[in-house]
């Protein structure tokens, strides 16, 4: 007697669940969900863009910040710009994110390769006393207390070293390099190749996708960090970040302190306050925006590739 399976079951004997060919409800759903997602990061940032092309009169009429344009200028461009202390943050910014994310990432890629050899002396412990650290820290007192006794106070480094390493990047840089194949790396060994060159030809160039992507967490985390800037320069305005300029500017909704002569020293008879802040959260959002739609399709292959191997 023949017996006859049900058809999810014959068809899940075939291929596995995940490459069936989803159901017009689960597409209808799928769709409902990223169009949410979507509205949810494209309508504050609609807000933004068009509250800080808005006149004074527009935002009184909206009540606050504007959905729909209305009365559009660039005054508040154009008094963001004009400030010194603004235009010096936004250089201090990108040079730090740029120094920053050179530093650590030339010491993440190396601490991860050496961890990702087996044969490496004490990598083992190593490899624990790094994961140690992701979840016991000396904190804020004793790091502040370092960073001062070193002389940072006040000082440009302060602001890059402290924070300089992550240990989830090296451990996502460490995943991907065990993964390497081992045929090349012994081919390469057989050449006469050392270490160096066996990073430096082989295993970055076939882990380009997951270095771009830790690069990116890295800028980024340079560019938006404000809180170091807090505790190791509060008071030198000339020194500080577009970040920080950005909170300091939205908190007190005035003038800066050190820019008499600036665009946001008078710029409550010039331009909206509120169109003001919004124009410095768009200059703080350009360059990521720029950034990311070239590295994005790295993500995939660098994140999860090299989580998942791990």
């Amino acid at each position: 007697m023949t017996t006859t399976l049900p058809l999810r079951q014959r068809r899940s004997s075939n291929r596995p669940v995940w490459d069936e060919q989803s159901s017009v409800a689960g597409r209808t759903g799928k769709g409902a969900v990223l169009t949410v997602v979507i509205a949810a990061v494209v309508v504050p940032l609609w807000i933004i863009v068009v509250t800080s092309f808005s006149t004074q009169a527009a935002i009184n009429r909206a009540g606050g910040l504007v959905i729909w344009p209305d009365g559009l200028t660039t005054a508040a461009y154009r008094e963001m710009l004009s400030d010194s202390t603004v235009r010096t943050s936004l250089v201090v910014s990108l040079l730090i994110t740029l120094v920053g994310t050179v530093v650590s990432m030339a010491v993440s890629v190396l601490c991860a390769y050496g961890l990702s050899r087996s044969r490496s002396l004490g990598h083992r412990v190593i490899l624990m006393l790094l994961i140690i650290t992701m979840f016991v820290s000396g904190g804020l007192i004793p790091t502040f207390l370092v960073v001062t006794g070193l002389g940072g106070y006040g000082q440009y480094w302060s602001l890059i070293l402290p924070s300089a390493i992550s240990v989830f990047n090296i451990l996502v840089l460490r995943a991907f390099y065990s993964s390497t194949s081992a045929e090349l790396i012994d081919a390469a060994r057989i050449d006469g190749a050392g270490d160096w060159r066996i990073l430096w030809s082989v295993v970055l160039p076939t882990s380009r996708a997951v270095t771009a992507v830790i690069t990116l967490f890295y800028a980024v985390g340079y560019w938006n960090s404000f809180f170091n800037v807090m505790l190791y320069m509060p008071t030198d305005s000339q020194k500080w970040p577009l970040q920080y300029v950005l909170l300091t500017y939205v908190n007190r909704g005035n003038g800066l302190p050190g820019s008499l002569n600036s665009g946001f020293g008078n710029a409550h008879a010039q331009t909206a306050p509120l169109s003001l802040q919004m124009a410095v959260v768009v200059l703080t959002l350009v360059p990521l925006l720029l950034v990311y739609p070239f590295m994005q399709k790295h993500f995939r292959t660098g994140v999860l590739t090299g989580a998942i191997k791990g």
